[in-house]
């Protein structure tokens, strides 16, 4: 069985899967069964038979699937005998399970089903925490339950040792039916229905799928503990609903929907890793009042229902925080059911005509696709009369009366692999004619909104054309000798007329069915010519990419005639021919348009700018150190107009000048770098931040390196066209050391298809500087420095280091942060005299820092960089973690171990957190938002109701003692709000976040995360 399959059941309940690199309906290997209906995975497909019984097909596969039984022999150790098996009354069974509570002998463990066989027999594990057992595999206890060991002690009391036995499921490739070992008063009714899908909601078990089924009676069934090491499951565990069910559809995921008889849907809630079965039903309402749903099915973020009227609709707005979703949205076409399959791929049955249909066009940013299309695919029992038919058709002509049609010809070669393009469900056909080649007269056109049948004679359908048939026609002997032959059944004066039905399902055929011929083939409803008639179909286990779709939409050949008819008369070659000589035209009249121009001057030249200075650069080869070098910035200007730059440096290596350059067009990040003694700064491209390898420029001053940063970014933005201030669906960050830098999206990010790599993203600086910032798809940008003052994006760019072009003339204002320096005292305990600053050899520096690895004094400790400078003196910081005493000590046992801040008689080191608050003032596009200071802040990333710029967007924040609060009026045009409203709250809050559909949740102090209600 391929790895990748469809599932169908096509009217009289054979099922056939159709492979993704195949083009042929196989009928499954196991076809003596007739189905209702089938759910698929990757790895298996649930099925409910015409006797309501449950069934599943598992896919062969070189892994077998076994399962490993184990059973504990106990035994107590008696001063008489030694180790025995009389054991205490309170004691354990003598054969039990691992936990001892259940009786578990050896002969009383059987099989769960025939449908599992033992690989072998009993025998002891002599392993014991992977490492060999002595004297029969026994482990050794003091008393039951206890902690066993491999060696016997004098104390060991009780000892036990496993066995085990493998058994393996043996029906690969068959329908097994699921066994029910269930109370008889508590079976379940015949099912109607069954969906299977959760294999995204946890990892553990391997395998692991959710099974729910609906009954006759309308009521919902669990089936627990299905996985790849246990494909039938346990046990069926019944869920109450608040109606009665007909269908129920499960996704790969946490979404779960079902119908009831009145038309409401219901979805299930709370389905999460520790509860796979949900909580709670919601009832969504369905599309209109007069026609309830009837079908509905769900994927991973998408749900697809069919109403009684066979309109099919897309629920709008779902995902795993919002399974309702928010409204419906009515879909071109008509179908008996749909069904999404992985991907989100959605596959559906035609109403009128019971063919199979893919949705094409869906892709994670378009979830609802943009067309339905037939797939056009023939059986392979087919296969085998293809032959047959086409002689069949051929040899019409010796049957007395000509049978094709003048304009009528065989399919050629190129015919076959022309791309059929079908009708939407319920669309009617085009109004225009189809070609005479197609159609010949008689004939019906099928398609997937054709319902009705024509019922024509067709006597001298077919004059003759050819010289061979018209040689024919001058031997009526041999014409009579043929239509004597008994199997051919053939009234040359009267032919029976063939009901309407069949008629339509062969219009290239009837002249020659008319003849009697086509009864006679007839062993079943339709014959082997026609296409077939589906009921269900199932994509759970069918991974189609919405770039690569299968080869199910082409005509192939051998297929039969009267799927060839439904071809349009406009082709894809034709359409094609028509671009090419559309797109000549117009490049010959652009030719003919500029040549009266070219005498003139070009408006734009391509011109030369340079810029060039003294730098030092960091040699990373040896001897690893600064270089002074001549760097030259060169900027040219094309004949579009559009700029480009090439930063060259020049260095002189063992008196031989060499150069590198830098292509500013891949420069993804200019980055200051902080450093004492050198105003350096760092330019990454993609290949350089693979290899950790940034070009380091160093300048002489401040201000020089701020000129470089600025003409740098400024020539970047101008390569990239990247100009003016952020757009709305900029993506912001902050680094480590609080510089702001943000990206725009380009079309390569935002389709997810082909996301674009975080190492080739252009980050270009903004000014101002920054501890946490939050933004959201509206332009609405708020962060938070290091002493908690919350600050709200203005709508410039640059500012700080950036000035001239590379800044704007507004919206920028004087910044400020605060932030704190620490350093550690540390100290050992002496038995003569305490605590004290000498430590062991081996101890960490008495002044460090956290880690204590490097050296930090307080004379000897500086602000981060030169942009910072002290504001106040040392001090003993008493808000560390663990808490301190009364002098701000925290003791341990040792370096490093766990801090407390009370003295034991184990605790033999010591150590005291000071601070020293530093500030630092720059510029940059944020204006303060006062006075309360907060500790985090979070912003709605969407605002799927908002309509026009004024409307408000959701701001929730947690002030610095631990307060939850809302901020009132913020929108586009009032980014900054007006008020805060407080959220009383039981204990303080740490941090908050509020997701696309207004759910917020944050996480107290005792870090325990709390939902909004």
């Amino acid at each position: 069985m391929p790895n990748s399959v469809l599932w169908a059941v096509d009217l009289f309940g054979r099922v056939y899967t159709l492979s993704t690199a195949g083009q042929y309906w196989e009928l499954c290997k196991d076809a003596q069964l007739e189905f209702k209906r089938v759910s698929a995975t990757m790895q298996c497909c649930w099925g409910i038979a015409c006797d309501n019984q449950v069934y599943v097909y598992v896919c062969a596969s070189d892994v077998p699937i076994r399962h490993r039984e184990e059973a504990y022999e106990n035994q107590r150790w008696n001063p008489v005998g030694g180790f025995c098996e009389k054991l205490l009354l309170s004691d354990r069974w003598l054969w039990s399970d691992v936990s001892g509570l259940q009786h578990r002998p050896l002969d009383g463990v059987a099989l769960p089903s025939p449908h599992w066989e033992w690989e072998s027999d009993w025998y002891v594990d002599e392993n014991f925490g992977g490492e060999p057992t002595e004297k029969g595999g026994w482990t050794y206890a003091i008393d039951f339950p206890a902690t066993y060991t491999r060696d016997k002690k004098w104390n060991s009391c009780v000892r036990r040792r496993k066995w085990i036995r493998y058994r393996r499921y043996k029906s690969r490739d068959i329908w097994a039916k699921i066994p029910s070992k269930d109370d008889p008063k508590e079976l379940p009714d015949p099912f109607n229905d069954l969906s299977v899908g959760g294999w995204e909601i946890m990892e553990e078990p391997v395998g692991r799928l959710s099974v729910w089924a609906v009954s006759l009676q309308g009521r919902v069934w669990y089936r627990e503990d299905v996985s790849h090491s246990n494909p039938e499951g346990s046990s069926w565990s019944m869920l109450d609903t608040p109606g009665e069910v007909v269908q129920i559809s499960c996704g790969p995921h946490d979404l779960l929907w079902a119908t009831l008889w009145e038309g409401q849907a219901l979805v299930r809630e709370g389905i999460n890793r520790s509860n796979p079965k949900g909580s709670s039903w919601s009832i969504v309402e369905p599309p209109g009042s007069e026609n309830g749903i009837m079908h509905v099915s769900v994927g991973v973020s998408v749900v697809w229902a069919v109403t009684k009227d066979r309109k099919v609709w897309f629920r709008r707005g779902v995902n795993s925080h919002n399974p309702c979703g928010t409204s419906w949205i009515e879909m071109v076409g008509e179908m008996t059911m749909v069904n999404v399959g992985m991907n989100d791929q959605v596959w559906g049955i035609g109403c009128e005509d019971r063919a199979v249909y893919f949705r094409q066009g869906v892709t994670p940013s378009e979830l609802s696709g943009k067309t339905w299309k037939a797939i056009v695919v023939a059986r392979e029992c087919d296969r085998s009369h293809s032959g047959s038919s086409s002689s069949l058709l051929s040899a019409g002509c010796f049957f007395g009366d000509e049978v094709r049609g003048s304009g009528e010809s065989a399919p050629s070669d190129t015919d076959t692999s022309l791309e059929i393009e079908r009708p939407g469900p319920g669309q009617p056909l085009p109004a225009e004619p189809l070609d005479s080649s197609r159609n010949p007269p008689g004939s019906s056109a099928s398609g997937p909104g054709a319902g009705k049948t024509t019922e024509d004679t067709m006597e001298d359908a077919c004059p003759a054309k050819s010289s061979r048939e018209a040689g024919l026609d001058t031997h009526p002997g041999q014409a009579s000798t043929l239509a004597e032959l008994p199997w051919t059944n053939i009234d040359l004066k009267e032919p029976k007329k063939v009901p309407g039905h069949l008629v339509a399902s062969f219009p290239e055929t009837t002249s020659l069915s008319s003849l009697g011929v086509l009864p006679l083939g007839l062993e079943e409803l339709y014959g082997v010519d026609d296409r077939p008639l589906w009921a269900w179909v199932s994509g759970g286990g069918c991974a189609v990419e919405a770039c690569a779709v299968p080869r199910w939409f082409t005509v192939q050949a051998g297929l039969s005639p009267s799927v060839q008819t439904l071809s349009l008369s406009i082709t894809p070659a034709q359409t094609a021919a028509w671009r090419k000589q559309i797109f000549q035209q117009l490049t010959e009249r652009t030719k003919r348009e500029l040549e009266k121009f070219r005498h003139y001057e070009q408006a734009v030249e391509q011109s030369v700018w340079v810029k060039t200075g003294a730098l030092q650069w960091w040699c990373d080869w040896k001897p690893h150190k600064w270089v002074d070098v001549r760097v030259a910035l060169e900027q040219f200007t094309g004949h579009d107009g559009a700029r480009d730059s090439i930063l060259f440096i020049y260095y002189v290596v063992h008196e031989e000048k060499k150069y590198i350059h830098v292509f500013l067009n891949e420069v993804t990040a200019l980055v200051p770098v902080l450093n004492e003694t050198k105003h350096s700064f760092a330019l990454y491209t993609p290949e350089r931040t693979r290899q950790r390898w940034p070009v380091r420029l160093a300048a002489a001053t401040e201000q020089d390196m701020n000129d470089w940063l600025a003409l740098l970014s400024l020539s970047c933005c101008e390569s990239r066209k990247v100009q003016g201030r952020p757009s709305p669906q900029a993506i912001w960050s902050v680094t480590c050391k609080g510089d702001i830098f943000v990206s725009e999206p380009s079309l390569d990010l935002e389709a997810q298809e082909h996301p674009l790599p975080c190492d080739q993203m252009f980050w270009r600086q903004m000014g101002g500087h920054l501890r946490v910032v939050e933004a959201n798809s509206r332009g609405v940008v708020w962060g938070l420095g290091y002493d908690h003052t919350a600050w709200v994006y203005t709508g410039g760019y640059g500012g700080g280091c950036f000035q001239g072009l590379a800044s704007s003339t507004s919206n920028i204002y004087t910044q400020s942060d605060v932030k704190c320096v620490h350093i550690y005292e540390n100290q050992r305990w002496n038995p003569v005299t305490g605590y004290t600053s000498r430590g062991l050899p081996t101890d960490r520096y008495m002044w460090s820092d956290a880690s204590g690895l490097q050296e930090c004094t307080k004379a000897g400790t500086k602000p981060p960089s030169p942009q910072w400078a002290w504001v106040s003196d040392w001090f003993v910081d008493f808000s560390v973690p663990g808490g301190t005493d009364q002098e701000g000590w925290q003791y341990a046992s040792d370096f490093p171990a766990s801090y407390h801040g009370s003295k034991t008689m184990k605790d033999f080191v010591r150590r005291r957190c000071w601070a020293r608050k530093c500030k630092l003032v720059t510029s940059g596009p944020w204006l303060e938002v006062a006075p309360i200071a907060l500790r985090d802040v979070s912003i709605i990333p969407e605002s799927p109701s908002a309509e026009g710029s004024g409307h408000s967007i959701a701001l929730w924040a947690v002030s610095d003692k631990g307060d939850v609060l809302c901020r009132l009026g913020v929108s586009e045009l009032n980014p900054a709000g007006s008020s805060w409203l407080h959220v009383g709250t039981d204990q303080p809050f740490m941090s908050i976040s509020i997701g696309a559909c207004y759910q917020v949740t944050a996480g107290t102090t005792s870090h325990r995360p709390r939902d909004r209600g």
